[in-house]
């Protein structure tokens, strides 16, 4: 779950354990006191509708972060344990961090944190009204749920995986996977509904994909926008359905997530292309929704085996 080597841009908006935020707009304030972040290359930020992820880097230091708006999931990203001392809601916190250790902190609750050593850390703030719309449309019922409780130190597998996968996509920091982001921030948020909140909350149960003919109009719409950002509400917003319901249903129908069936899908677009025209690889590359030659050459490779040129020449 390593962002190794970035530092973060002048405008970061907290200071905390080696964490995965998640911002949205306006951002939260945050005040660096001891040390200042690190003045090399800007570390590239993701921003959604739903969060707002940003990968940080401070010396030993320490700031508060308050956020109104929205509640911020911090995940530790050091190899190295790092000691905290940490309050918010009243609570004090301390102890070693190790790599995959996070913090909530649920909207408008102030925090406080004290770090001896190098912080390393993504930051993703969730929108508050995200999160309450994850809540009514996944929770059967349970929308009420949705408030989420101070949280110190914990360890989730499941939590671990979905940062890993964001920060990974931070650092290829690739236009055009909004319908990818979209995904992860609805995993993380049932995620977090489910385990830190105010109530325990339990998943309604799908089963048996998607009828067929709706299975065939999400297709169709994949096939007449593979050049552009499609997000998971366009599609789930077709069946009136959540996008977490919609992405489960998918799955089961197809055994791929809708944003992989795209990638396959533009991949085959490619493929057509390479062989019926004299297109420039890089016009081909926009043409099906890559964001550059290079992102092309990487999806095709790992579907196909082969780069776009030698599939072309083959």
């Amino acid at each position: 779950m390593r962002c190794r080597d970035r530092r973060p841009s002048g405008a970061l908006v907290d200071v905390s354990m080696g964490t995965v935020v998640a911002m949205a707009q306006p951002q939260p304030q945050s005040l660096p006191s001891q040390g200042d972040r690190s003045a090399s290359a800007p570390l590239p930020s993701l921003t959604t509708d739903a969060i707002a992820v940003e990968h940080l880097h401070f010396p030993a230091g320490e700031g508060s972060y308050h956020a109104p708006d929205g509640p911020t999931l911090f995940v530790n990203l050091t190899a190295r344990p790092i000691h905290y001392l940490q309050r918010q809601d009243g609570r004090t916190h301390t102890g070693f961090y190790r790599q995959g250790d996070f913090t909530v902190t649920p909207a408008d609750v102030p925090f406080f944190a004290r770090w001896q050593g190098t912080e390393d850390c993504l930051q993703i703030r969730f929108s508050d009204r995200f999160l309450q719309r994850v809540a009514a449309e996944t929770l059967a019922g349970q929308g009420d749920r949705a408030a989420l409780v101070p949280t110190f130190q914990q360890r989730d597998a499941q939590m671990g995986a979905m940062v890993s996968l964001l920060c990974r996509e931070l650092q290829q920091a690739q236009p055009g996977t909004a319908l990818y982001v979209d995904s992860l921030a609805n995993l993380l948020a049932v995620q977090l509904l489910r385990s830190y909140g105010s109530r325990p909350a339990s998943l309604p149960s799908y089963d048996g994909g998607l009828p067929p003919p709706h299975l065939r109009r999400v297709l169709d719409y994949l096939d007449a926008h593979l050049s552009e950002d499609v997000k998971l509400a366009d599609l789930s917003q077709l069946l009136a359905m959540s996008p977490f319901h919609f992405s489960r249903l998918f799955k089961q129908s197809l055994g791929i997530s809708p944003h992989q069936y795209l990638i396959q899908q533009r991949v085959e677009r490619a493929k057509q292309l390479l062989k019926q025209t004299d297109q420039a690889i890089a016009a081909i590359a926009f043409d099906c929704g890559f964001s550059s030659h290079s992102h092309l050459t990487k999806q095709f490779r790992h579907l196909t085996g082969t780069t776009p040129k030698a599939y072309r020449h083959s």
